[in-house]
């Protein structure tokens, strides 16, 4: 066991983590220092504060890491095109390290020598907070109390924080279990556990609208500096606020809504809802730029790449040096990714209908077939004789 008597606990204010902090105190008699990671949804500072406080924290820190998460997080997955299974954007899985490395920065600033988190056993989250936690120290020790408590349903983790006096409100129970930051939402439990059940709009908070859905056709415009999403509709943001300002003109068009069924880290298939419209737009935006401006052998490589980067995130192995090395790969070509790529939206679609680059590798006069056409047409017959000479008059493919 540790010998300092303090621990961080990753607290998001619900009613798991304010149930922890009591339970943290109780089981183990340690002083609980509460830390909230603010890397999308912002809550009121002052409530935390007061339920963190009526369950027993001996103190409250808050950290605004949307800037890290941006920098840090995003962009590298934006630049190896991360989607779980080919479609899961990550949001979630990214924001789980950024997490557990404040977790250990925290803790030896307070020389705490546990910290502690509200992941279940069920999920991919534990895996993702642990091992990045024992990746970059192994001498804290990792509480989950979910995995070790007596509260086994909501109804006994409402008994046992108005047996303590933990200041939740209580009342109404969340139909969802959701998960936001500034790259998307996750959303899971409740009706969405069928997976032949059509998802509520009540499940839905990025891309969901009272009004009605816009009828024209909207005309977007993302710009791109060496990798960089850098301005939306000519107009330059910072990357936080252009991020942020993509999932409000994704969101009121529907747009990166996602529901599959995906295969957990620990060997369970779960139906999982996703909202991600800036990542569904940057996502396309950054994969055009690939596809005007590199090579054919390096976008295909890229792509096999991208995959197994996306598993190594999803699969909590983010402080690994084989995503490091993916990174440098990644981030090798990224100058080349500058340029502008133009979108109609229409509700629920973002199509590509246009894209423009200073490294555009595409030639108008090699495609054209108009009278503009420099191609070597006779070049063809000599190429076509020796693309197929391996395979000419042979007996294998006689038979298929």
């Amino acid at each position: 066991m540790a010998t300092s008597r303090k621990v961080v606990l990753a607290y998001s204010g619900g009613l798991d983590t304010s149930c922890c902090v009591r339970w943290l105190k109780d089981r183990y008699d340690l002083e609980v220092i509460s830390l909230t990671a603010f890397i999308g949804e912002q809550k009121d500072r002052r409530v935390l504060a007061r339920r963190a406080r009526s369950a027993g924290a001996s103190k409250l820190i808050v950290k605004d890491l949307r800037q890290e998460f941006a920098r840090d997080f995003i962009v590298p997955a934006l630049w190896a095109q991360a989607r779980y299974e080919g479609k899961y954007p990550l949001a979630t899985a990214l924001g789980r390290p950024l997490i557990a490395k404040t977790l250990v920065a925290v803790a030896h600033q307070e020389k705490a020598g546990y910290v502690a988190h509200g992941a279940t056993a069920k999920g991919n989250d534990q895996v993702r907070i642990e091992v990045g936690v024992r990746t970059l120290d192994p001498k804290l020790e990792v509480i989950a109390p979910l995995k070790e408590w007596e509260l086994t349903s909501r109804e006994a983790e409402v008994a046992y924080a108005k047996r303590n006096g933990i200041k939740i409100d209580t009342i109404r129970k969340p139909e969802f279990s959701i998960d936001e930051n500034i790259w998307g939402a996750s959303i899971e439990a409740g009706s969405l556990e069928d997976p032949w059940q059509m998802p509520p709009e009540s499940a839905f908070i990025l891309t969901r609208r009272g009004a009605r859905l816009p009828r024209t056709v909207q005309t977007l415009t993302v710009g791109f500096q060496a990798g960089i999403p850098v301005s939306v509709n000519g107009k330059r943001y910072p990357l936080v606020q252009l991020i942020e300002r993509l999932n409000h003109i994704g969101g009121a068009m529907r747009i990166g809504r996602i529901d599959m069924v995906e295969n957990r880290l620990v060997g369970i298939k779960s139906r999982e809802v996703y909202e991600a419209p800036a990542a569904t737009l940057l996502l396309q935006a950054h994969s055009a730029l690939m596809e005007l401006n590199f090579d054919r052998d390096l976008l295909h490589y890229h792509r096999l790449l991208s995959e197994r980067y996306a598993e190594l995130v999803y699969n909590g192995l983010w402080f690994t040096p084989l995503r490091i090395a993916l990174d440098a790969f990644f981030a090798r070509h990224q100058r080349w990714i500058t340029g502008e790529v133009k979108f109609q939206l229409t509700p629920g679609s973002a199509q590509i209908v246009g894209r423009r680059s200073r490294y555009s590798q595409y030639s108008h006069q090699l495609a054209t077939y108009s009278g503009q056409d420099t191609f070597d047409h006779e070049a063809a017959r000599g190429f076509i004789k020796l693309w197929g000479l391996p395979f000419e008059g042979s007996k294998q493919g006689s038979k298929l």
